[in-house]
């Protein structure tokens, strides 16, 4: 009974041998430099093959491993029957991680995209440990997007997204190292939340905005009363500064070019005394209308101390 060996992992700390390739793998191998030799020169067009400066070529000899570092870039020599190659680009790749609806930790259903951005920083473990590095770490950005926003709520997803970007490169990062794939950076593109959510939202913000100003429009007034009463202080300490704030009212009402100015009148200008001359002088110019009309229109000496203009 034969027994069977699974494969193992490539890790960055094993050794790479050349193994027992059996008796037929030596054969294999010395026709292989016989050919060549036959061949010379016109075997060094299948022999020699060159990788650009991005490049690294993962060389395979009779199915094994023929080195642990991948050869590039420029030149280098293959065998033409034992000899393959398997060519990796080492530049930053980047992909689309699909809308995803996820639930959140506060149980709001949101829309989250994000982009990720990679490199393969190890040819030979993207070869040998992974069938498909760049797929792999892409649909592994999905399930690691889906699960670190359900482990948060809808503000934090919001306002912390630098936070959350660094713990999903982290965690990826930690998952791809075995694949030689480097996470360089991960960032969410939009989160979309239902409309129901953004009016609810919406009129939230605008509530706090209203009584925002209402406290602030309150401060202001108890300001402005403060103000006040102290200026009525110093007004009250003499009285003709009193006059003086009316004559300047006057004044820059009269330039603004008003057809109309109101004038206030103070109380103590209708005391008895000033009312009594003020009926004198009315009754001799109501006289002349009254010989025509019968009687006076007002009779301001009958008029009671308390009355009101």
């Amino acid at each position: 009974m034969s027994a069977r060996k699974g494969h193992n992992p490539l890790h960055e700390s094993d050794g790479i041998a050349e193994g027992d390739i059996g008796c037929c793998g030596y054969v294999l191998i010395g026709l292989s430099y016989l050919l060549v030799i036959v061949t010379f020169p016109f075997s060094l067009f299948w022999c020699l093959k060159v990788v650009q400066e991005y490049e690294r070529a993962v060389i395979f000899r009779l199915g094994r491993i023929k080195s642990s570092r991948a050869q590039g870039p420029g030149l280098f020599f293959l065998l033409p029957i034992a000899d393959t190659f398997a060519k990796v680009d080492l530049r930053t790749f980047n992909f689309n991680i699909p809308p995803q609806e996820i639930l959140t930790k506060d149980s709001v259903t949101c829309v989250v995209d994000a982009v990720i951005y990679a490199r393969v920083f190890n040819a030979t473990k993207s070869v040998v440990n992974i069938l498909n590095a760049r797929a792999s770490t892409n649909l592994l950005g999905a399930t690691t997007l889906r699960t670190i926003v359900g482990t948060v709520g809808l503000a934090e997803l919001l306002s912390d997204r630098e936070r959350i970007d660094k713990t999903m490169k982290n965690t990826l990062d930690r998952a791809t190292d075995n694949w030689g794939v480097k996470v360089e950076r991960v960032e969410i593109k939009d989160v979309r939340l239902p409309v129901q959510m953004q009016r609810a939202m919406a009129a939230e913000a605008e509530s706090a905005r209203e009584a925002s100003a209402k406290i602030v429009s309150a401060e202001g007034e108890l300001k402005a009363s403060r103000s006040l009463k102290e200026a009525a202080d110093v007004l009250s300490e003499t009285p003709a500064s009193l006059q003086l704030r009316y004559l300047q009212t006057l004044q820059s009402v009269s330039e603004e070019q008003n057809h109309t100015i109101v004038f206030p009148m103070p109380a103590n200008l209708f005391s008895a005394g000033v009312r009594q001359t003020l009926g004198r002088l009315s009754g001799s110019l109501a006289g002349a209308q009254s010989s025509q009309s019968g009687q006076p229109l007002i009779d301001l000496q009958q008029m009671p101390d308390n009355a009101q203009f």
